[in-house]
């Protein structure tokens, strides 16, 4: 038992004190303060029709929790994926496979671990609702139990789910990051949109949002006296120019029966974690090589002690930047599967094939994302690999090496795009086609940049997964390819944070040059 508690202790102090956690939670701050639009602001977050809540206690507490049980749980499996394959290169999966440790009690542990960390983020905004309150108090009692209540049966649990997810993905698809990335991004999605309008429904739901949402527009039925249920939005939604009505919502009436699916979800990831320990490989993992055999005899002929110089092929030096891009260019198209390339010619076709709007907004942005594996590593295979001295040591290592990275990168994003680019080109819309490359150009730079500065791949991973869910649903904001008409302000604000990036990634990589 105290190892137990003592690799959850371990495991839990190791990701919360990493530069990626930091940052994470930095932003997941920064994200929660957004959940309660200020009241003079131009936007909302969960709109009834045309009615949003007063900012009492239930209102906030209640919409913060739908709001951080869906982001977190978009970007949280990102965050706490991969402690399985960290204690592999680290060793430390040998060390505990000699433990008396067992594969349930292991994998267990992992899920309490990944579970406290998505709960100090969860705590964190939890006292951002209640300073959010205070902030934008409107004359309303401060009812404590409404925030807890909120977390305790809608968050947790989903927090669980996610943790438990984790691991199972891990244990399934341990040598398959790829899969393991884009397989969530596809079941959240799907989960996201199975609708629910029966208390048998609600039970299903992991997020636990559709009884509160059901109830809220139950209640502005009621006011509104109409026979039908008003239309709900959740997400960020500007409003232009339209007049909105408040109600007093007064929180939500749970059933024991959801109170009883809480926790029966926990309970199932618990049995799931039961199921899938026999097929835990106790870090029996062995590192390939591939040893060719021949059958030939090796003959040892005695050489002469005296080299001639002038028999010894001539090296051919060349300081250019292309053999240096041909080489980052293949090691971008032949990591991972083969099979995998299958998919993306898929998606290249469906760019062809498909309604331009769908192609543009929806295949785009899934099939670049498709690519987070490759292009998470971009600058930081190096260090991964531990040949950082010998690469930095390279001829020029940034106009060079650094500038054939990131220029490799781009032309991996656009290769993909070429059919939507001809199809656009066609028609003569060249500033789509414009911004499609200065997209590519954003989304190498973001992966370079957050590769060189956190020298990890997870913080790009959780915002890319961020960026590309956000565009299939689309968010204008988030929009970094053009896939929604913008003006040419928008394209200067992208152009400027381009050079931002490029700025922060040379100069961070320049810095490192100098320290080693």
């Amino acid at each position: 038992m105290k190892l137990f508690f003592t690799i959850i202790k371990s495991d839990y102090l190791q990701r919360t004190r990493s530069y990626t956690f930091l940052v994470t939670l930095c932003i997941s701050l920064a994200v929660a303060y957004t959940f309660i639009p200020a009241p003079d602001a131009n936007y909302s977050t969960i709109k009834i029709g045309n009615h949003l809540g007063d900012y009492n206690s239930a209102w906030i507490g209640y919409v913060t929790a739908i709001m951080t049980s869906i982001f977190l749980s978009l970007v949280g499996f990102y965050l706490v994926n991969g402690s399985i394959k960290t204690d592999i290169h680290t060793r430390v999966g040998q060390i505990v496979a000699s433990t008396a440790i067992s594969n349930f009690g292991y994998l267990f542990s992992k899920l309490l671990s990944n579970f406290l960390v998505l709960l100090t983020i969860v705590f964190i905004v939890f006292l951002m609702s209640i300073l959010l309150f205070f902030s934008y108090n409107e004359g309303f009692s401060f009812e404590i139990i409404q925030f807890i209540k909120s977390y305790l049966f809608i968050t947790f649990p989903a927090m669980f789910f996610i943790a438990t997810l984790a691991v199972v993905f891990e244990v399934f698809f341990g040598k398959y990051s790829v899969i393991q990335n884009v397989g969530f991004f596809f079941l959240f999605s799907a989960l996201l949109i199975i609708p629910a309008s029966t208390e048998t429904q609600f039970e299903l739901d992991i997020f636990g949002s559709e009884i509160v949402t059901y109830q809220m527009e139950n209640q502005v039925k009621e006011i509104s006296q109409t026979n039908e249920l008003p239309s709900l939005n959740i997400g960020y939604n500007i409003a232009e120019g339209q007049e909105t009505k408040r109600f007093n919502f007064e929180g939500v009436k749970f059933s024991t029966s959801f109170l009883l699916s809480r926790i029966g979800w926990m309970l199932l990831c618990i049995v799931s974690i039961v199921i899938i320990s026999p097929l835990f490989h106790r870090f029996n993992v062995k590192e390939r090589m591939s040893i060719k055999k021949t059958t030939q005899n090796i003959s040892i002929s005695k050489t002469n002690n005296e080299v001639v110089l002038s028999a010894l092929p001539k090296v051919n030096i060349n300081y250019g930047i292309l053999p240096l891009l041909k080489t980052e260019l293949l090691l971008l198209f032949r990591k991972g599967k083969r099979w995998l390339w299958i998919v993306n010619l898929i998606g290249m076709v469906l760019l062809e094939a498909l309604p331009l709007k769908i192609a543009f907004q929806i295949v785009l942005p899934i099939l670049w994302f498709l690519q987070v594996n490759r292009l998470s590593e971009l600058t930081t295979k190096e260090v991964t690999n531990n040949i950082h001295y010998f690469a930095f040591a390279s001829y020029k290592p940034l106009s060079r090496f650094l500038v054939s990275q990131v220029l490799a990168g781009i032309v991996l994003i656009l290769f993909l795009a070429i059919p939507l680019i001809v199809r656009l080109a066609f028609i003569a819309n060249f500033t789509a086609v414009f911004s499609i490359i200065l997209g590519s150009i954003f989304i190498t730079l973001l992966a370079s940049t957050l590769g060189i500065v956190t020298k990890g791949k997870k913080l790009f991973e959780v915002l890319f997964f961020m960026i590309a869910y956000a565009n299939v649903n689309a968010i204008p904001f988030m929009d970094y390819f053009g896939g929604i008409n913008h003006s040419l302000g928008y394209t200067m604000k992208l152009i400027i944070t381009i050079t931002v990036l490029a700025f922060i990634s040379f100069y961070t990589r320049k810095f490192e040059l100098k320290r080693l």
